[in-house]
């Protein structure tokens, strides 16, 4: 392998591994800031108890997230410097903003609130964890404002032999961004309450603090139904977005060939990635393709073939990783429609295969949302910045096949570390169920 094909590989392992603990905290710092809140306003201890149980692991999760996330910003400067070089006019503005004004805020504030516990009134503790899970979601809208430009550049002009800003307010409002920005958010919260459903429902299964999983398994179902709701249709807006803005990805997606008038949408077909041939269709519907592309069952789908090859993104990965994170997409709002009928009933504990299945479902979401950024990032490719710098133009001129293969196994070696640190802490203490005697936390915070 190259050096542009081994930093690929290298961004994309580190990249994938830290999208393994975002989602997570961008979920469960809102619903932790929510049973703190329903504890200050009723009163009622045992939100408190799901406070400090879940919010302890929020804090295992959110300090591995942030970990992994600083190694990824480094290799901008080391394996893609040519790319910092020519749009670091542009990206350097948002990026110093995260990490200046978001970052910031949510590291202030999560000390705040881990230590002050016996220090601060229940209202000004409630207020610390709202303030992180603030700073935590702009965060993430930063970071994806700077991918939506990526994907589709716009406020910008080429001078100089690079690219620099010409409208921030542009950049900030790109349609792109704040469309993957909604998607990506609420797939995150899905995430958070299909991992308490699914730790919930392993205590059930054993009969572990009925009353304490009961209602956070039924809080938690709630949140991922509209959560689940919300990633639909946002997904929609995000694939007219992309039909519009990146038509090779979109005809990836859909291993579309041929220039095609009211396309027909195939749920089921043997899709052809080397021939170049139309798919072997199975079943269809109709004019459904264009209708969900541009919500005109007449409009234009372009082909792969009007595009050179060489701007052409691999085929299989990005239509194979689409089809599969759609079907699981489909799976998780079932799911959680499920669930909520059931938390209906007064005896949902007794379903026992119900329950397994939450248990058994929590990696879906994780799955679901890594095959999403597959089909984002490799689905754009040849391009770093879609139609302004190709991938191969970005890496840095001075860096070795060498260098990277080592730094490579480095990130392999400490992420796996890393990756089973975080799972053994987060089995240990999701096991270990919440605590029972927080006497001193609420009567400190009684006085306050």
């Amino acid at each position: 392998m190259n050096v542009v094909t081994l930093s690929q590989w290298q961004f994309a392992a580190t990249a994938m591994f830290h999208w393994i603990f975002v989602p997570l905290t961008l979920g469960l710092s809102i619903l932790t800031a929510w049973m703190e809140t329903k504890y200050v306003t009723t009163g009622d201890v045992m939100w408190l108890r799901m406070t400090k149980f879940w919010g302890k692991l929020f804090l295992i999760n959110f300090a591995l997230g942030v970990v992994t996330g600083i190694s990824m910003e480094f290799q901008f400067g080391l394996n893609w410097s040519e790319f910092s070089r020519y749009v670091g006019d542009i990206s350097g503005a948002p990026l110093a903003i995260e990490a200046t004004v978001a970052f910031f805020l949510e590291s202030v504030f999560i000390g705040v609130w881990i230590f002050g516990w016996n220090k601060l009134s229940k209202k000004a503790h409630a207020l610390s964890i709202w303030l992180t899970a603030i700073a935590t979601n702009v965060s993430a809208l930063v970071i994806l404002l700077v991918n939506g430009w990526m994907q589709h550049p716009v406020g910008y002009v080429l001078r100089n032999n690079r690219a620099e800003m010409s409208d921030f307010v542009a950049i900030l409002t790109n349609p792109y961004g704040l469309i993957k920005f909604g998607h990506t958010l609420t797939s995150g919260y899905v995430l958070a309450a299909f991992v308490i459903m699914g730790v919930s429902a392993w205590h059930l299964l054993r009969n572990n603090e009925t009353a304490f999983f009961k209602r956070s398994f039924k809080m938690a179902a709630t949140f991922a139904l509209v959560s689940s709701l919300l990633v639909v249709l946002t997904g929609d807006f995000h694939s007219v977005d992309i039909a519009k803005t990146q038509p090779t990805k979109f005809a990836a997606m859909e291993s579309v060939w041929e220039t095609t008038r009211g396309a027909s949408f195939n749920l089921l077909m043997v899709p052809d990635v080397s021939q170049e041939r139309n798919s072997i269709e199975m079943l269809r519907i109709p004019k459904m393709l264009s209708f969900l592309a541009f919500k005109d069952v007449n409009a234009e789908i372009k082909g792969l073939k009007d595009f050179p090859k060489e701007l052409r993104p691999p085929i299989a990965p990005t239509y194979y990783s689409y089809r599969v994170m759609a079907v699981l997409g489909i799976f998780i709002l079932l799911v959680s429609l499920a669930s909520v009928i059931m938390c209906r009933k007064q005896n949902f504990t007794d379903h026992r295969g119900f329950l397994t299945l939450m248990v058994f479902a929590i990696p879906a979401p994780y799955l679901a949302q890594q095959l999403g950024w597959l089909v984002a990032e490799i689905g754009r490719q040849p391009w770093i910045v879609y139609g302004v710098m190709k991938t191969s133009d970005a890496v840095s001129k001075s860096i070795s096949t060498t260098q990277v293969v080592l730094s490579l196994i480095g990130f392999t070696v400490l992420y796996g570390l890393l990756g089973a640190i975080d799972i053994y802490l987060l089995v240990k203490y999701a096991k270990k169920g919440p605590d029972n005697d927080l006497s001193n936390i609420i009567n400190v915070q009684g006085r306050g």
